[in-house]
């Protein structure tokens, strides 16, 4: 099966009816792909006995009912960071991307400050503030994101009483790097192309709307006698 970067290089998933596409159509271009995306992840951790690789606490995998993205939604995905990142699948398309370059780390660290500030319960805001520290700060981290001495600073002294809040300005130095760095090339590259390729040529693509048809002409003033 194919992953969403083997299908912007050509290769197509098979057709026949895919069980895990939460669209019951397989001639649609976005199930095909979540469906691809879905079975490498689970095939990525070494075959059947093993459990399925899962999409991370704070951003699952689309689930059944679902509504795929809009044409305009995908196209809009391209021209701006925000609008990407305000849409869930988009969020989706882009940790697929960014964990091909494995920098996957960012949206995922992301997404948990986001999580943590929804959280109103105090012990749960503590206990996420750690658990998001551990791993994404903590030097020991295999998942440590990149940020500058200053901020690093500023984190370590709000971690002494966390709150929802708490990597306000590390999330937002991670948001830029990422739009900066990463959303560049997303755009321009064969995965998003190939996705809206597609998407532009699935049948429930939107078409341009047809021409009002023309008003009648008033009628002829009659003629002097």
């Amino acid at each position: 099966m194919c992953s969403l970067a083997a299908l912007a290089r050509g290769c197509r998933p098979a057709a026949k009816p895919c069980c895990l596409c939460w669209c019951c159509c397989c001639s649609c271009s976005w199930a095909k792909c979540v469906c691809a995306r879905r079975l490498a992840a689970r095939s990525s951790e070494g075959g059947p006995g093993k459990k399925p690789r899962d999409a991370g606490p704070h951003e699952p995998l689309l689930l059944d009912g679902d509504a795929p993205p809009t044409l305009e939604e995908i196209q809009s995905w391209g021209q701006s960071f925000d609008r990407l990142m305000r849409s869930a699948a988009g969020r989706k398309v882009f940790r697929d991307f960014l964990r091909g370059e494995y920098s996957e780390e960012n949206i995922m660290f992301w997404l948990a400050c986001e999580e943590l500030k929804r959280e109103t319960d105090p012990d749960a805001v503590e206990e996420k503030a750690r658990f998001i520290y551990e791993d994404y700060i903590s030097i020991l981290s295999p998942k440590e994101v990149s940020l500058d001495s200053r901020v690093r600073e500023t984190v370590n002294r709000n971690m002494v009483e966390p709150t929802p809040h708490t990597f306000d300005e590390a999330q937002l130095q991670i948001y830029t790097l990422m739009h900066r760095d990463s959303y560049p090339r997303f755009v321009n590259s064969p995965l998003y192309k190939t996705l809206a390729r597609m998407s532009a040529g699935s049948p429930g693509a939107a078409s341009p709307a047809p021409a009002a048809p023309a008003a009648p002409a008033p009628p002829a003033p009659p003629a002097d006698k």
